[in-house]
C-alpha cells in the first residue's frame, strides 16, 4: 500500500506528534530525584534523593516535611509529591543544583488565618494549608528566570513577587499572578 503525504499533511503529523506525551523510555528519568532547601526561618538545610529507581523514599519524605513544616506553629504536614516532581524539573529546566531557599512551605490554618488578615496578598484557602504550594527562590537564579520555568511548565499556579523577592509555586490549577 503506498501512502501520499503531501507536506502539508507530513507537517502536521509532525506537530501532532511532537504535542504527544513521550514513551517513558523517552522521557529525562533517572536513577533518582534529589532536592535541596535551605529554610530561610529555621535555618535547617536539607540535600537528598526523594525517589529512587522508581519509588518514593518514605524516609525522604518525611524529613523533607519536617523542613517544609509550618516554622509559626512548628505543624507538619505532607508536602504533595507533585509539588515534588515540580520542583525537579524546575531545577532541571534552570541546570541547577542549588538548593531552594524556602520563605513558605506548609502553613496550618492557623497561620493562614493570621497571615491572611494582615495581607491581602494571601488567600484565606491557600494551597500552603494542603502541602500543594510553596514560596521560594534559589542562589545564583534569576528571580525572572525562575518565574519563566514555572511558567513554561504548567504544573499549577505561578505568583511573581519581585518585591518580596520569591515565586510561589503551586500544583493547582494552571494560572499565574503578580509582578
Amino acid at each position: 500500500m503506498k501512502h501520499n503525504f503531501s507536506r502539508r499533511s507530513f507537517l502536521k503529523l509532525g506537530m501532532l506528534a511532537a504535542a504527544l506525551p513521550l514513551p517513558a523510555f523517552a522521557s529525562r528519568e533517572t536513577a533518582e530525584r534529589r532536592l535541596g532547601f535551605l529554610n530561610l526561618h529555621t535555618g535547617e538545610k536539607l540535600d537528598l534523593p526523594y525517589w529512587i529507581e522508581g519509588d518514593y523514599v518514605p524516609e525522604s519524605l518525611a524529613e523533607i516535611n519536617r523542613v517544609l513544616r509550618d516554622h509559626r506553629t512548628g505543624a507538619v504536614a505532607a508536602i504533595d509529591i507533585q509539588l515534588l516532581d515540580l520542583l525537579d524539573r524546575i531545577k532541571a529546566a534552570l541546570g541547577t543544583t542549588q538548593p531552594f531557599q524556602v520563605i513558605s512551605g506548609y502553613r496550618s490554618p492557623a497561620s493562614n488565618s493570621l497571615l491572611a488578615s494582615n495581607s491581602s496578598g494571601v488567600a484565606r484557602r491557600s494551597l500552603h494549608m494542603e502541602g500543594k504550594a510553596i514560596d521560594i527562590r534559589i542562589p545564583g537564579v534569576q528571580l525572572a528566570d525562575l518565574r519563566r520555568a514555572g511558567l513554561m511548565l504548567k504544573g499549577g499556579g505561578v505568583g511573581y513577587y519581585p518585591g518580596s523577592n520569591f515565586v510561589h509555586l503551586d500544583v493547582g490549577r494552571v494560572r499565574t499572578w503578580g509582578g
